[in-house]
């Protein structure tokens, strides 16, 4: 039996395909470290495997993402002035063949087919941690706390946020009814208790504003382009102006206090003012890609040290910017930032100026979504996570012309319930 490459390569042919190497790309970023090189090598073989079937789809004009890899082709310049140049090169090279991957998944997968394999994906994951999860001491505030199969409550938490994330993306963005609606439903449950158990502050606080972000987008879409960026921009003075009344009257220690947490961000600043010092010492190019958290590297022993990490691993600034500062400088931090804030204004404008598919609201919502927890966390900036895999994957698509509304709402009014046909 000959099957066609169209069920492999084209997006509106190869839903199965499309989704199932979405779930096991998932399942990869979360326990690689559990599974190993064979896990990784499952992430590659899925889609490198699109290059083989047809190389011209699958990679495209790579000329209209140089921009994309500035920031993985500086770290893996940074290599060759790192103190650990083996681990800086190694994981450099890991960082741009992940880049890759990335991209082509961009020109494989439909966003409706992304939010269907993440959904099957987050429910893998999730249910993976609930039956063989652990709870773990954390070295920030010193509590117990169900961290599922991972060695952080707050991986575990962005995975649960993802889920829920998706999960209303399916419901209210794709209208995913049928068969998908239960599916959903157990997935947004699992999503929800590994929230709470995680105990997560980061995650939750996260989740709830990029979801009430979303909603706000979504009900801006019945208004003409023109009004749009009106509501949207006295929308954003109004933001603006809630969050600074908030800060001047203790709402941001109200709400950390109802996660039990404190203003030191449970030894965050602490962190973070070690980190912005020793980003000073080299603070144009940095000390070279992952060449900071090394064993018998003197400052990073001296803060496991400080937080008891004994296993030194799996430890870092709890802040993007700092630690890709300490990492590549001043100039790989410009080059990061401007990549994340191209692809957040770009799927923005997208938004508020044509008639798209709801591609844009769910890319600008993820790209939210990494864009607040990259304050407290380094979702984007290693391999084989999923953030990371996620950001490229926003990045790339702004390579692809937006397309009209017009046939994916015929479409949808087709499937959908009376009375819930889509507002796009």
């Amino acid at each position: 039996m000959k099957i066609a490459s169209s069920s492999f390569i084209d997006p509106r042919r190869n839903q199965i395909y499309a989704m199932m190497a979405v779930a096991i790309s998932f399942f990869v970023f979360a326990y690689s470290s559990r599974f190993g090189q064979i896990s990784i090598l499952a992430y590659y073989g899925a889609w490198f495997l699109l290059v083989l079937v047809n190389y011209r789809k699958a990679l495209g004009s790579y000329g209209k993402y140089l921009w994309i890899f500035g920031f993985g082709l500086f770290c893996f310049v940074s290599a060759f002035w790192s103190p650990a140049f083996g681990v800086s090169l190694r994981t450099a090279i890991q960082y741009l063949t992940h880049i890759a991957c990335a991209l082509i998944a961009m020109r494989a997968v439909s966003i409706e087919n992304l939010s269907k394999g993440a959904i099957l994906g987050v429910g893998l994951v999730l249910v993976y941690s609930i039956v063989f999860g652990t709870y773990l001491l954390d070295s920030m505030d010193g509590t117990f706390g169900f961290v599922g199969a991972f060695s952080s409550k707050n991986q575990l938490g962005f995975f649960a946020s993802l889920g829920i994330f998706f999960c209303y993306a399916g419901v209210m963005v794709f209208r995913l009814w049928g068969l998908w609606l239960p599916v959903i439903g157990v997935v947004a449950l699992f999503s929800a208790y590994c929230l709470f158990a995680s105990q997560s502050a980061t995650s939750a606080i996260t989740t709830i504003g990029v979801v009430a972000l979303c909603i706000g987008m979504q009900s801006f879409m019945i208004f003409s382009p023109r009004h749009r960026r009106m509501f949207f921009a006295a929308a954003m003075v109004m933001g603006i102006g809630a969050v600074v009344g908030g800060l001047q009257f203790g709402a941001m220690d109200a709400i950390l206090g109802l996660f039990g947490k404190d203003s030191t961000l449970t030894g965050r600043t602490y962190l973070w003012q070690q980190g912005i010092a020793i980003a000073q010492q080299s603070p144009y190019l940095g000390i070279g890609y992952q060449g900071f958290w090394v064993p018998g590297f003197a400052d990073a022993e001296r803060l496991w040290d400080d937080f008891g990490i004994t296993g030194k691993s799996g430890f870092h600034f709890h802040n993007t910017y700092i630690e890709t500062t300490v990492e590549t400088g001043v100039i790989g931090a410009l080059l990061l930032v401007f990549i994340l804030l191209t692809t957040l204004t770009g799927h923005l404008k997208r938004l508020l100026t044509f008639n798209t598919t709801p591609d844009s609201l769910v890319l600008f919502g993820l790209t939210g979504l990494l864009l607040i927890r990259s304050f407290v966390e380094i979702d984007i900036i290693n391999p084989y996570q999923v953030g990371s895999f996620l950001f490229y994957f926003a990045a790339g698509r702004l390579a692809i012309a937006p397309l009209q509304v017009a046939e994916p709402r015929r479409a949808a009014a087709r499937t959908a319930p009376a009375g819930l046909q889509p507002r796009f």
